[in-house]
């Protein structure tokens, strides 16, 4: 899959650009807050229907103005074309339409146009809470699986409901157990398809690890829940009185985590900023692959600033991974440094291009 082109109104710095993509290799230079990051953040929300990071949508308006409008062209590999418009009023929210026809429902849209994103601020991935971890396998998740949105909805609702009668002092078991069976049933999905995909995922992940940093340093991840070896129903019977003075749900699937390990300790204690780093490249390189294979369509790769806080080692391996690899299909790579993009096109097949950006405005420039 290819994005063929975009049309950007009042989306953050960029007051409104057409561009049109390469299927190959995209490059944005420019200084920092020029409109690089910007600019594949408008990518990431036509393809997931929100922004890359965690932004209320209104601040995705550019400043004075009263909406934004994001739509572009994706290419399947059969061949077939989409145009997807996406767009947010103040006062008035989102709406989202394909080929014309406004989605009843935000979800179906989801796993459509599959993406990868690797941002400077993944660093959270290992140092920030285990909510930053959920999200993400939450969104690479319903992106190969629907059915697991639709789980995932039906938990938050039954969650926030009990949070409620919590909250509210409610005594009554029988009450409990009718909003516990929604989430009963939701959480062992939840969980069984979380555990299945760190376990597909993991070896994907040490395998590309080694590959950037080289075999002397060996990471692993693991899945933590407090549903291994119990069932949802016996931690909301064991937890009531507990959950009834705290006035929230204190146990299940919204307590999971990943846990990281470099060379047997904790990443996130003694790992470099290098390796943390790598750890996040190789964690959505495996994504890539993960989510090619679940949905037989090859994902977009944005890789926003990814030489930052790397050696010149571990720059060249990345490199060589993103040319040398043939998996890969459309890239979006930006930097404020042309060597590092001159250096990466030098070392690609097939086509390419580079955009110069200053102050939301893109220009095309000689390769």
């Amino acid at each position: 899959m290819i994005l063929k082109s975009i049309d950007i109104l009042n989306f953050k710095n960029i007051a409104s650009t057409t561009l049109e993509f390469s299927p190959g290799v995209n490059c944005l230079l420019g200084m920092n807050g020029m409109g690089k990051s910007n600019l594949l953040e408008a990518i990431h929300f036509l393809s997931m229907a929100r922004p890359m990071t965690a932004l209320p949508d209104n601040a995705l308006i550019r400043h004075g103005e009263d909406m934004l409008i994001v739509k572009g062209e994706y290419l399947a590999d059969s061949g077939t074309s989409d145009i997807i418009a996406c767009g947010i009023t103040r006062g008035k929210g989102k709406n989202l339409k394909r080929n014309g026809k406004e989605y009843k429902r935000f979800s179906e849209h989801i796993g459509r146009y599959p993406i990868v994103t690797v941002t400077p601020g993944d660093s959270q991935l290992v140092n920030g809470p285990g909510e930053d971890r959920r999200k993400l396998m939450d969104m690479v998740i319903s992106q190969a699986h629907p059915e697991y949105l639709a789980q995932l909805i039906r938990y938050n609702r039954a969650l926030e409901s009990r949070n409620r009668m919590l909250r509210a002092g409610v005594r009554d078991s029988l009450l409990y157990e009718s909003v516990e069976t929604g989430l009963e049933d939701a959480a062992a999905l939840i969980h069984s398809t979380r555990r299945e995909w760190v376990k597909t995922i993991a070896p994907k992940v040490e395998d590309c690890y080694s590959r950037l940093a080289g075999e002397r340093e060996k990471v692993e991840i693991a899945y933590s829940s407090q549903l291994t070896g119990t069932s949802m129903k016996e931690l909301l019977a064991e937890r009531r009185p507990k959950d009834t003075i705290l006035g929230y749900t204190s146990a299940g699937t919204h307590r999971d985590d990943i846990d990281a390990k470099l060379d047997g300790y904790s990443l996130r204690r003694l790992g470099s900023q290098g390796q943390v780093k790598s750890f996040t490249v190789a964690l959505r390189l495996a994504i890539f692959d993960y989510l090619k294979e679940a949905s037989g369509t090859t994902p977009l790769l944005l890789l926003d600033d990814i030489f930052d806080k790397l050696d010149a080692s571990r720059v060249e391996n990345i490199m060589h991974e993103v040319t040398a690899n043939q998996t890969f299909g459309q890239i979006f790579i930006t930097d404020t440094n042309r060597k590092h993009l001159d250096d990466i096109l030098a070392g690609m097949e097939g086509p390419c291009s580079m955009l110069n950006v200053e102050n939301g405005v893109f220009t095309p420039l000689n390769i």
